[in-house]
């Protein structure tokens, strides 16, 4: 496998009230492509903010993120928008979902923006629906949806996008347990399509779903499991 994401010394800091919170510190972090990485950490432990600068949602501050052999630190803000765009999926633990739109309009939506043909974007809404069990929800809106429906909708508008990697901030939190798994289920069916996965979650289920493991505490990456840092 080759490398996805080469991070290093990665520092991000940010004012709350009148103190300032050192969110990283020195974080350095390899990630393969097709793999599928699980950060964990408690609240306030830098997990969010080190997945919004993996997805160009916070700027580099301090350090040096290179994905797909492109440094972060050297593209222009078109090069960013393109990146987000076409490469980097997002799951959110909130859904994040219009609740005027049906679910095949919430997942094509995104896709209108990629300059695709309308019988590509169909054909892709589809088949991503289809991926995460849903085909049959195509023509429902969100409020007529269960949170493990809305979860899936979320998931198959990011995996529409054929993207490199899907970045997953605690995307069972809003959950219960058997929707969880199979919320998981779905995101580990990823790895065949050939997409990464980096999830971040307290939830301790998501362990066995993940290929690596990497522990964050204070803004600092700890010891992991089933690989290096």
């Amino acid at each position: 496998m080759t490398n996805l994401y080469e991070c290093s010394d990665l520092n991000f800091a940010y004012k709350l009230e009148k103190q300032k919170v050192k969110a990283l510190q020195g974080v350095d972090l390899s990630v393969q492509s097709g793999e599928q990485l699980l950060i964990i950490g408690p609240s306030g432990s830098g997990k969010s903010t080190l997945l919004n600068l993996l997805g160009l949602i916070e700027p580099l501050q301090k350090g040096e993120i290179i994905f797909q052999g492109q440094s972060f630190s050297r593209l222009s803000e078109k090069e960013r928008n393109a990146i987000r765009r076409f490469k980097i999926g997002f799951i959110f633990q909130s859904f994040l979902l219009f609740e005027v739109l049906t679910a095949a309009e919430n997942v094509e939506y995104f896709l209108s923006r990629q300059g695709l043909s309308r019988s590509e974007r169909k054909k892709r809404v589809a088949d991503a629906l289809e991926a995460v069990g849903i085909g049959d929800q195509a023509h429902k809106r969100p409020p007529e949806m269960s949170g493990g429906q809305r979860q899936r909708v979320a998931i198959a508008r990011a995996l529409a996008k054929h993207p490199a990697v899907i970045i997953a901030d605690e995307p069972t939190a809003s959950l219960d347990q058997k929707t969880s798994r199979d919320i998981l289920d779905v995101l580990k069916s990823l790895r065949t399509q050939g997409v990464s996965v980096i999830m971040s979650s307290h939830d301790p289920l998501a362990e066995s779903y993940a290929s690596r493991i990497v522990h964050i505490m204070d803004g600092q990456l700890q010891s992991g499991k089933g690989g290096v840092l």
